[in-house]
């Protein structure tokens, strides 16, 4: 039995694992380990076409290229990082954590990310703090200020000025506001 390793593109949270999860099966093929960005996967033959076509009905895309995977698995880690409340717990720079988690120096993944995205990795970061920061809001659950610790925020005055300077709006306007305008993190 073959065993291959995938980078999947667009898994943001656990629903995305189980969807990833059911389509592989459906294909037949046993998922030894499964995460966001990445499965393992055994089949007798594996096919990766019909894997490729069989996510994209899903809304995911099968990554082949490295640079693409490396991409993918900086975006994985930010997002891992916010969406399990892990931001303001980080002990080192964002720089220093992920050339550590994958293994390459900064300034390579920096520019490889840039050259692919269109966007730099800080812009990425703040993006999907803000996101995060609209989803928090719009459950009313916590306020303001928690919001911005949870997101490691150093002041409430650091998140307000970075919400306004993307959505326009400050915190509070925007939690009065309804939270339609919340874009699926997958689309930054």
């Amino acid at each position: 039995m073959a065993v291959q390793e995938l980078a999947i593109k667009n898994m943001v949270c656990s629903r995305c694992i189980w969807a990833v999860q059911q389509e592989l099966e459906r294909q037949g093929y046993q998922v030894h380990h499964i995460e966001l960005g990445r499965a393992r996967v055994e089949g007798a033959v594996i096919d990766l076409t019909a894997i490729a076509d069989g996510l994209t009905t899903k809304g995911f895309e099968l990554l082949s290229e490295r640079n693409a995977r490396l991409v993918n698995q900086v975006k994985t880690l930010i997002r891992s990082l916010i969406q399990r409340g892990e931001a303001a717990q980080l002990r080192t720079t964002l720089s220093d954590y992920l050339a550590d988690e994958i293994g390459m120096d900064y300034p390579h993944l920096s520019h490889l990310f840039s050259t692919t995205e269109h966007l730099t990795i800080e812009k990425f970061w703040i993006l999907q703090r803000v996101e995060r920061a609209k989803e928090l809001l719009s459950y009313n659950e916590l306020s303001i200020s928690d919001i911005a610790q949870t997101l490691g925020y150093s002041s409430t005055a650091y998140l307000t000025n970075q919400f306004k300077q993307i959505t326009g709006l400050t915190p509070a306007a925007y939690r009065s506001q309804t939270a339609s305008d919340r874009n699926p993190l997958d689309w930054i």
